[in-house]
């Protein structure tokens, strides 16, 4: 049996936080301020700033394990923060260093990222249970957290004034204007969520529309969400693989779905995606995106949100999603517009109501533990879109005899304030 001495004890608990100070000590932009039994400590200068407050030692320890530890912590109590977003944010601007030291060690650290790969495959299992882990965890959670559309990704805020539910409905409609949907269009969308995009498409386009999602709790939802609305004639929801699929179809829609892919997989996504559109087809596809030149990080990368939140994603860059678009298929890329400044307002919605509900998730079964990581899990987004660490962008992807005028001469349809159109102009 190992004795363990008073010293040794006492070094355990020391160099964790001279660990951590030493990395505090090289804040370059704005100010980290500590509270820690009385205590007031002070790193960096100037704004933006940020408060911590350490109810105990164990966090030092828990943060040699990197975002999740810090995550872990947070979890249990054992740090607080009156502004996480601002905590995230202070971060991310200080986040260059590591990221070039990453960068230089990319290149040698490829083939333990290989080998982690080929120690979890990707099978058809594991991914159906890794999109359970996330999207099976229960309506009464989503229906507290979202708005009545059931919408699970970045609305479009024009003004501040607007609602979720609005903003929601504007992004659904720009979606639909985009591919200027009609009554002929047999319309496929890959990733059904909750059915949102579905029975707008159907009822405000008169459009039939094939959905599909590998979620057997969102595709019992969208199901019956399609009967109560009296559409069965129009909306088909399948529970199916989208490479199981076959038949042709005269749009395509993907929204925020392709994150659950992997990024071994894009260029078969892709690929399935232009063998179901007819020759004069055309895709949505909206997407978080990582910044090109963090895509060999983000691929190796293991923080809290890719293991806890959503285990086996992976976000694609730009630059990875067109090279597989050219080199998989027989799509252009038409048009690319960037929503990212929406997206902090609709994680900031969602987090408001998650945390406005929090008595009433505790008695559906949600604990305080669960709600602390999931808003620490909104915040950590909405500082990642806040200092563009991440974006949402959507892109029209049109295969060669599509003619889409809205997106002709440059033209971008529904752009809001603060939205960026990154490339438009006619196909074929």
């Amino acid at each position: 049996m190992k004795v363990v001495s008073h010293s040794d004890s006492a070094i355990s608990v020391r160099l964790p936080r001279a660990m951590a100070e030493a990395v505090l000590q090289r804040i370059h932009t704005g100010t980290l301020v500590i509270l820690q039994d009385g205590e007031r400590r002070t790193y960096g200068r100037g704004e933006p700033m940020a408060f911590v407050e350490v109810a105990s030692e164990r966090v030092w320890r828990a943060l040699m394990r990197g975002s999740r530890g810090l995550a872990d912590s947070y979890a249990d109590g054992l740090w607080n923060s009156p502004d996480l977003v601002a905590l995230i944010r202070l971060a991310a601007r200080n986040a260059t260093l590591g990221d070039a030291a990453r960068t230089r060690l990319a290149p040698i650290l490829r083939p333990l990222y290989s080998a982690r790969a080929l120690a979890r495959p990707p099978s058809r299992r594991r991914r159906k249970t890794d999109i359970a882990a996330h999207y099976d965890l229960g309506e009464d959670l989503f229906e507290r957290m979202l708005d009545p559309t059931m919408t699970y990704s970045c609305a479009l805020f024009r003004n501040d004034e607007m609602t979720l539910e609005e903003a929601q409905l504007a992004k659904l409609d720009l979606v639909c204007d985009k591919l200027e949907l009609s009554e002929s269009d047999r319309v496929l969308e890959i990733g059904t969520g909750w059915g949102s995009f579905a029975l707008h498409a159907a009822s405000s386009r008169g459009c039939h529309v094939t959905t599909t999602t590998i979620s057997r709790r969102q595709h019992a939802f969208a199901l019956e969400r399609v009967r109560r609305a009296g559409l069965e004639d129009r909306v088909t929801v399948l529970e199916a693989d989208y490479r199981d699929l076959r038949g042709r179809f005269d749009k395509l829609v993907s929204i925020e779905m392709i994150e659950a892919v992997g990024w071994r997989h894009t260029g078969n996504f892709f690929a399935a995606c232009s063998r179901l559109l007819e020759p004069h087809g055309a895709m949505l596809l909206q997407a978080i995106t990582i910044d090109d030149r963090l895509y060999e990080l983000e691929k190796g990368s293991h923080t809290f949100v890719k293991e806890t939140i959503f285990p086996g994603g992976s976000l694609p860059s730009i630059e990875a999603i067109a090279r597989d678009v050219a080199r998989r298929t027989d799509l252009q890329m038409t048009h690319l517009e960037d929503i990212t400044t929406s997206y902090v307002k609709t994680l900031r919605r969602w987090r408001e109501r998650l945390l406005a509900n929090a008595a009433a998730l505790g008695e559906l079964g949600y604990d305080e533990r669960f709600r602390r990581v999931w808003a620490l899990y909104l915040a950590y987004c909405e500082a990642g879109f806040a200092e563009r660490r991440i974006r949402d962008v959507q892109l029209v992807l049109a295969k060669q005899r599509t003619r889409l005028e809205a997106l002709g001469a440059g033209r971008i349809l529904g752009s809001g304030e603060g939205h960026e159109p990154l490339l438009a102009g006619r196909t074929g």
